[in-house]
């Protein structure tokens, strides 16, 4: 999960002149046509000139303001054409250091990966993450103005993207037929997949000499709001209208980095992308369009305090506190009326989310000095493991090695699981469901798209459910602006609770990320999906009466843009 960043250094391109004007001697009106020029002003004519032609600030960054002009407009449009078939934007060569010296190497560039350092979510990179310092043509368009004074005087950043795609699919029923291949879930279709916007600050974890402090509202809207929800964050979107784009606020925190604790503390309070994963909800942090399923079905999200500690060159250790995941604190405590008291819920009322509790994060990252190798161990939202909205007992790893600048491996691992999930397959448990005798049953709660139940021994009203993931990723970058990955993943819904078939599965996908620019990216991928225990695809969990899945196998063809701003 964690973000790669762009870098550069807008805070002294806010309070950069603008390209002077052509100057004349004193002259009388009779006179003016034939005043020689100065020195200086054939000097300032002469630079304004050179610095107008293409790609000047990238041999000169003295050129950049002059080269953009002055008008708001002109300024957005001509830093997309300045870096377009770039791979990064000009270098300020008097920015400070975006790099700690005594952390390892940073192993990646973006473009063309979707991140610099090895994600672990949960902070700002510690080490390397100056204020300021993502690569935004908004920011560039309004640095003269006095708004944009404003924020990069104080570190302060808006910017965001544009994500739209589609597929082509072996499925045909709309919608969903795609689907446990989550995300771009109906076949034969173009969507918005989210627009984004982020308003931040960067703690400044490079410096050592002072605590600083940062934090992030962010906003999504589109299909993909459909994965990003927390139960109690506008919820009601999906869970009582079922609206295909709606809007989440994926993240909402705020951060303090207290450098006196040997490499480096943060404290994040709010909510937050959980830890570790390879992949995470927001387009740009990912290798391809579509997700493994391992990624789609595991934690998204959790609520509370996050400590991040980088105890030396080598070592960051990560804790947590939160409402489960997935879980909103106004959640933990708060009841509902239960319709039909049951020996699983045999109380009048019941907890409108069983699982919003106290919960606990902990993890463990080791890099090697070069940086060519990370280790990430997390057990994430552990509490009691009650059936819950999301409830999740996630407990893995991520593992990257960089084999050379051209390739890298990115491989992941976990088992997740709750307890007490009613048994689709028990008569006693059907009972409480056809009569909402559940929390995600009642119409009070949520009319649709509630967690899944299990597929159990008959006998067993409730029983544990239980998923394992496995995914890695290949990746090939054949030039600075490509990268080929390769995808194979193996995934066991042993109880079919996160899937809705109790199947394994076994997947391979290929995806080129191409960038047009450091703003532009295009994805073309394909992906070869196979059930080995039951039809899994071609269905709809959730239409009126249920479409259930006719095939065990989907080759998906797909891809999707993302425009940054």
């Amino acid at each position: 999960m964690g973000q790669g960043m762009r870098k550069l250094g807008f805070v002294g391109l806010a309070l950069a002149a603008p390209g002077g004007l052509l100057a004349v001697g004193a002259a009388s009106a009779a006179d003016y046509s034939t005043a020689p020029l100065s020195a200086a002003a054939a000097a300032k004519y002469t630079t304004k000139i050179n610095c107008k032609a293409p790609d000047a600030p990238y041999r000169d960054y003295k050129c950049l303001d002059a080269y953009l002009g002055d008008n708001i407009f002109e300024r957005f449009y001509n830093y997309y054409l300045l870096e377009w078939g770039h791979a990064g934007p000009p270098a300020d060569p008097s920015a400070p250091s975006s790099h700690r010296d005594n952390v390892p190497p940073t192993p990646q560039a973006t473009p063309p990966m979707p991140f610099t350092e090895w994600p672990y979510g949960g902070t700002t990179a510690l080490g390397v993450t100056r204020t300021g310092s993502i690569d935004s043509p908004l920011m560039v368009a309004i640095a003269n103005t006095g708004l944009g004074k404003f924020m990069n005087e104080n570190g302060i950043q808006a910017y965001g993207w544009i994500n739209g795609g589609g597929n082509i699919s072996t499925n045909n029923v709309k919608p969903g037929g795609n689907w446990p291949a989550a995300y771009d879930f109906t076949p034969n279709n173009f969507q918005l997949d989210q627009a984004v916007i982020y308003v931040e600050r960067l703690p400044d974890t490079v410096q050592s000499d002072h605590i600083d402090w940062g934090f992030r509202v962010s906003a999504l809207y589109g299909e993909n709001y459909r994965y990003t929800f927390a139960y109690g964050m506008l919820s009601y979107q999906l869970q009582n209208q079922n609206l295909y784009n709606g809007l989440d606020l994926a993240m909402l925190y705020g951060e303090i980095f207290f450098p006196q604790f040997a490499n480096g503390l943060i404290v994040r309070i709010g909510r937050f992308i959980s830890i570790p994963d390879i992949e995470a909800q927001l387009a740009p942090n990912n290798y391809m369009y579509t997700h493994s399923m391992t990624y789609t079905y595991d934690n998204y999200t959790n609520t509370g305090v996050q400590l991040s500690w980088q105890y030396n060159r080598n070592w960051i250790l990560q804790l947590g506190t939160t409402v489960a995941t997935e879980a909103m604190p106004w959640h933990w405590g708060n009841t509902v009326v239960n319709p039909f008291p049951n020996q699983v819920f045999p109380n009048t009322t019941m907890y409108k989310d069983p699982g919003a509790m106290l919960s606990i994060t902990g993890g463990l990252r080791w890099t090697s000095n070069t940086g060519d190798d990370d280790f990430n161990i997390v057990a994430d939202g552990i509490n009691s493991g009650q059936w819950g909205y999301n409830n999740l007992q996630w407990y893995g790893f991520t593992y990257y090695h960089k084999f050379s600048d051209e390739w890298h491996l990115a491989a992941e691992a976990y088992t997740l699981g709750e307890k007490d999930v009613l048994n689709a397959n028990n008569p006693t448990a059907q009972t409480i469901m056809a009569n909402n005798g559940f929390p995600f049953g009642s119409p009070q709660v949520t009319t649709g798209n509630g967690p899944g139940v299990a597929q159990c021994p008959a006998q067993q009203v409730t029983c544990y459910a239980r998923s394992v993931g496995f995914v890695t990723y290949w990746n090939w970058k054949f030039t600075p602006l490509d990268n080929l990955s390769i995808r194979p993943e193996f995934f066991d819904d042993l109880q079919g609770q996160r899937t809705g078939t109790k199947t394994r599965y076994v997947d391979f996908g290929i995806g080129w990320q191409h960038w047009l620019s450091p703003q532009i990216e295009f994805r073309p991928e394909v992906t070869y999906y196979r059930s080995l225990d039951a039809p899994a695809f071609n269905g709809n969990f959730n239409a009126i009466p249920t479409i259930a899945p006719t095939k065990n196998y989907a080759l998906v063809g797909a891809a999707d843009v993302i425009w940054h701003f």
